[in-house]
This record gives structure tokens, C-alpha cells and sequence, in this order.
């Protein structure tokens, strides 16, 4: 499917670089970021193969990845916490096209990990969890639904350097 054709004059890259008002010029900027307080913790853990997340002391949730502030109760969330990798998936996805929008060959499977966080509750949706690829998961896993509730581990990377792609991805924990 092509989309429609809009009134209005076409331009083709080469004849951009020709029109008036168009500068080409990079900026030599340099920029330092800081993760913060909640996440260079988090990202230290990740660079150690560990989770960590932060507890709130008025619901008792713990959050990962972790937050200054709860954003159920709007309480500063208090101790760091230890959080084991494992978990289950609430839910997942096959996607066709990678992070720079181009087509994939071969698709990526992309699943919410409910991590096995302590004091978590089965009954509710206030949980610890992760966006993270799955791997040893089928596409056929994901839409017939085997893959929903099914038990994870995080594959870490070799060499982490505190990013959360030190996590490879999320695995069945059989594998």
C-alpha cells in the first residue's frame, strides 16, 4: 500500500541542497548527562549483573526501573532493593521494524517482564517490570499466547558497561 499523493510541489534530496535559506552546518556541540540519583544506582547494578529498584515506604511497592518519587501515592521512595531478574511476562510483541524505523529481517520479540519483586501482588498492576526483548521465544509463542505468564531469566551480556542492554534479553527459564 502506497500513501496518497498530496497537492503541492515535490522536492528531491539533491534539489534541497541547492535552495535558498538552506545552511548545512554540524555543530561542534559536546553534551554531559547524568542518569540521577535513581538510576546511576540502577545502572551500577546492571554493569554488576544486578537489579536493583527503590521502595516506597507508604504503598510498599517496589519500583524498577527506580524513581525518585512513587507515582501512586507521590511519596520519595526510600531503600534500594535488591530485585531478583526473574519475573513473567505480562505481555508481548512481534515487531517488524527495528529502532530506526527500517524493516527487519528477521523480527524481534518484545515483552513487559513482571520481575519478582518482594511484596509484589499477583492481584494488582503495581508491579516492578522492564520492557526487554525476549530471546528463545516464537513468534508462534506470542500469538497463539503461550508466551503470557511464562517464567523468565535475564541472559546478561559478557562485558556490561552499566546500560541496560547489559541485559541481553529475557529467556524462558528452562533454557
Amino acid at each position: 500500500m502506497s500513501a496518497p499523493k498530496l497537492p503541492g510541489k515535490y522536492v528531491r534530496e539533491e534539489e534541497l541542497k541547492f535552495m535558498p535559506g538552506i545552511v548545512e552546518y554540524v555543530p561542534k556541540a559536546r553534551y554531559s548527562f547524568s542518569a540521577g540519583q535513581a538510576l546511576s544506582k540502577f545502572l551500577e547494578g546492571l554493569r554488576e549483573g544486578r537489579i536493583f529498584g527503590k521502595k516506597c515506604p507508604s504503598c510498599g511497592r517496589v519500583l524498577v526501573p527506580p524513581r525518585v518519587y512513587c507515582e501512586f501515592c507521590f511519596t520519595p521512595t526510600g531503600e534500594w532493593v535488591e530485585v531478583p531478574g526473574t519475573g513473567r511476562v505480562e505481555t508481548a510483541v512481534v515487531s517488524y521494524i527495528g529502532t530506526m524505523r527500517e524493516r527487519l529481517e528477521k523480527p524481534i520479540i518484545i515483552g513487559v517482564v513482571r520481575l519478582d519483586a518482594p511484596g509484589y501482588r499477583e492481584d494488582s498492576f503495581d508491579h516492578a517490570g522492564l520492557i526487554h526483548r525476549l530471546c528463545n521465544v516464537t513468534e508462534d509463542d506470542v500469538k497463539s499466547g503461550r508466551v503470557i505468564g511464562m517464567r523468565v531469566k535475564p541472559r546478561w551480556r559478557k562485558d556490561r558497561e552499566g546500560s541496560i542492554l547489559d541485559i541481553e534479553c529475557f529467556e524462558p527459564e528452562g533454557v
